[in-house]
């Protein structure tokens, strides 16, 4: 009878001179460090994002009906989805969608072009003083978007609006709340502050470029056009796609400054936009069961853009 015997693994390793690593064991209270370290933003996204959301979907299947003509008590009745169907067959709330998609269109390309030429400018060895440059333009960011929205209404409204005054003095009649001109007023009230924000954050990202593409780039005969188009933006891709989608977000929830325009013009009424067409329904009218079906669609519709944009800048980096 043969017996065989097995040489270990170690040994039939030590033999031949090789040497598995082992496994890196954890670190001490490494979990620890880790909960400790995501608490605060776990508590706060699950305080002002999670639970509201939630408790959003759960009133928008409520409503509230009175006994009597309306004059009896008010009892909370259980609705499914008759809120969503009547906000989805609101013309005004399709309305606010349009004009909302329309403000969207014109802004951000003007938003994303526009810091990402800024901070390529300021890239660049033709800017003097960038950090000067940066503070000036963060300026505008740092005012509270009501007190922007206000400077805007006084410059925009005719009889007390020195800009239109002087227009007016020079024979140039032009109406910044009419009918034409006013997705344009609105965007030019959110370029004005956002603008400069966008463009520290481009700015940092172009910091991160390595020097040796760039100077891989000036061997090669690249210009300092081609070297930003070519080399520059395809390295903060990512910047890019971030930017636009938080602006998007932002975009979607345009509410403070058409509010304070509506006091000059009758155009912009209290549901001109999706978030005022919730406010509308939550504090005038005091239909929460509504207000809270369209807040839901509005994440939806949120969520289902940005999916887009993230979908649409991955195929893009892949081809």
């Amino acid at each position: 009878m043969t017996t065989t015997l097995e040489t270990p693994p170690a040994a039939r390793d030590a033999a031949r001179g090789t040497h598995r690593p082992r496994r890196a064991g954890r670190v001490p209270g490494q979990r620890g460090a880790v909960a400790a370290l995501l608490a605060p933003f776990g508590l706060l996204c699950l305080a002002v994002f999670i639970v509201p959301a939630v408790y959003a979907i759960y009133l928008s299947f409520f409503s509230t009906s009175h006994s009597g003509l309306g004059f009896g008590n008010a009892r909370t009745v259980f609705v499914g989805f008759r809120n969503f169907v009547v906000v989805l067959t609101d013309p005004s709330f399709l309305r606010s969608i349009g004009v909302t998609l329309a403000y969207i269109v014109v802004f951000i390309p003007l938003i994303v072009v526009g810091s990402l030429l800024m901070a390529l400018l300021l890239d660049s060895g033709l800017a003097r003083g960038r950090r000067f440059a940066q503070t000036v333009l963060f300026l505008p960011h740092a005012i509270p978007g009501i007190i922007a929205a206000i400077i805007w209404l006084y410059l925009y409204t005719p009889g007390i609006s020195p800009v239109l005054t002087t227009l007016a003095g020079l024979d140039i009649r032009i109406d910044l709340l009419g009918q034409t001109l006013l997705i344009p007023s609105l965007v030019n009230i959110a370029l004005w502050g956002g603008l400069g924000y966008n463009t520290v954050i481009f700015y940092a990202a172009l910091q991160a470029v390595p020097r040796e593409v760039m100077e891989a780039a000036a061997v090669d005969g690249a210009g300092a056009v081609r070297t930003a188009l070519r080399v520059k933006v395809p390295m903060v891709r990512a910047s890019v796609v971030t930017v636009a989608m938080f602006t998007l977000v932002g975009s979607l929830q345009l509410f403070t400054e058409p509010m304070l325009l509506a006091q000059a013009t009758p155009l912009v009424g209290s549901r001109f936009t999706p978030n005022m067409y919730i406010f509308d329904a939550a504090f005038n009218r005091s239909n929460y069961g509504l207000a809270s079906a369209a807040s839901v669609l509005l994440l939806v519709l949120c969520c289902l853009l940005s999916y887009a944009v993230a979908r649409f800048s991955s195929r893009g980096a892949k081809s």
